[in-house]
């Protein structure tokens, strides 16, 4: 007998879902989340079961009341033992407690994977819920709901899911598709200044490194956006996930099994600046920050010429985002080291997406920390030089 036999395993899975752009979901008149849950052939009613990010719930009138009143309307049984409200922000993903909740929450309602968990509200409540969902009888089927402008152009629309731990981003996670995605830009109204700004950074993420002229129409509505138009906000959504998910179907890689993670444009430092501020600023102007870092670090590589370079950066000042923050100035050795763990969380050889032009992506495989401390200066001496807009 040899002294080695292989069987060799070979499968593919194919994974298809909706992302549904919508307005007023939970009103009995739009039938869009409801018609999600029935499409499956020889449909029989599932069980359901609903995690709300409390500020959904603190910023919209009765929403609770609001959401068991859809269900009823479509005679599903929902009642408030079906729902979990949980803490939104980076507050939900820094601490198991609320993965437990969500664990028991589906182990209480007898949640199966012909069931329904549906995950209603901002980037981190989808991404802690998601995790859950995807350990719990190794996947429920999971609805994404998102509530604010970063998770319905970027996270809400991707296939990972994830909490904090050891004191780093995203330490743990899966790689889960949802069942379907549902955006409603009425959300978008409850949001601050802040949370509707935020999100915008992601935007300007993928233009940069994708398409120029989706740059170069953000550049042109930089004053709708900061009127809060809901048009204008919601055509920047859409082309913003249109090109996400472009990039993780035909790209090749959607559970980034080799080195290259073009779509984190920026996030090496931000994820780090996020965790030294103690998560005071959002993601998204944590990635502002990280792309203005990277932009002038590539034009000091001589990558960019120096009037994209300031093309960028006055977009950045126009939409009311800061491109210096102290942390960069007291703190920039431990920054620095977001490289290393940025690294990590991947695997493999390092890599950093700079560029070479608007809406051209260039990947590097180092960085000269000397540079990166000259890039943070000249951000600094490029605000004195433009107080108008600093």
């Amino acid at each position: 007998m040899k002294h080695q036999y292989i069987l060799q395993q070979n499968f593919q899975v194919t994974f298809n879902y909706d992302i549904i752009f919508s307005r007023s979901l939970f009103d009995v008149s739009n039938s869009s989340l409801i018609d999600v849950i029935k499409k499956e052939p020889g449909f029989q009613q599932p069980k359901v079961t609903i995690v709300i990010d409390k500020g959904v719930v603190d910023c919209t009138n009765q929403f609770i009341t609001k959401v068991i009143n859809y269900f009823n309307y479509y005679e599903f049984e929902i009642t408030e033992t079906n729902i979990l409200v949980v803490q939104g922000g980076e507050t939900v993903k820094n601490s198991p407690d609320y993965i437990d909740a969500v664990l028991q929450l589906i182990n209480n309602n007898k949640i199966d994977r012909h069931s329904f968990l549906i995950a209603i509200g901002g980037g981190a409540v989808l991404d802690a819920v998601g995790y859950a969902a995807a350990i719990a009888h190794r996947g429920v089927r999971l609805i994404r709901i998102p509530t604010t402008v970063l998770s319905q152009n970027d996270s809400g629309v991707g296939v990972k899911n994830s909490m904090n731990y050891f004191g780093k981003k995203n330490f743990l996670g899966t790689f889960a598709p949802p069942y379907a995605v549902l955006n409603d830009s009425d959300f978008l109204n409850t949001l601050n200044e802040r949370n509707w700004r935020s999100g915008i950074s992601e935007a300007i993420k993928v233009a940069l490194i994708k398409d120029a002229d989706f740059f170069d129409w953000i550049e042109n509505n930089t004053q709708a956006l900061n009127n809060r138009d809901i048009l204008v906000m919601e055509t920047l959504i859409i082309r913003c996930a249109a090109l996400h998910t472009d990039h993780i179907s035909k790209k090749g890689d959607p559970f980034e099994k080799g080195s290259s993670r073009p779509l984190d444009f920026g996030h090496w430092a931000a994820h780090k600046i996020e965790q030294l501020t103690n998560y005071e600023i959002t993601h998204g102007e944590a990635v502002a920050l990280g792309i203005a870092l990277d932009v002038t670090y590539s034009f000091l590589l001589q990558k960019i010429n120096k009037p994209s370079l300031e093309r960028i950066l006055k977009c950045f000042l126009n939409l009311g985002f800061a491109i210096t923050y102290p942390i960069l100035d007291t703190h920039l050795d431990e920054v620095i080291k977001g490289s290393d763990e940025f690294r990590e969380h991947l695997g493999g050889q390092l890599t950093i997406m700079l560029l070479s032009d608007i809406g051209l992506g260039e990947e590097v495989h180092s960085l000269n920390n000397t540079l990166i401390a000259e890039s943070v200066q000249y951000l600094y001496s490029f605000c004195q030089l433009n107080t108008e807009v600093c």
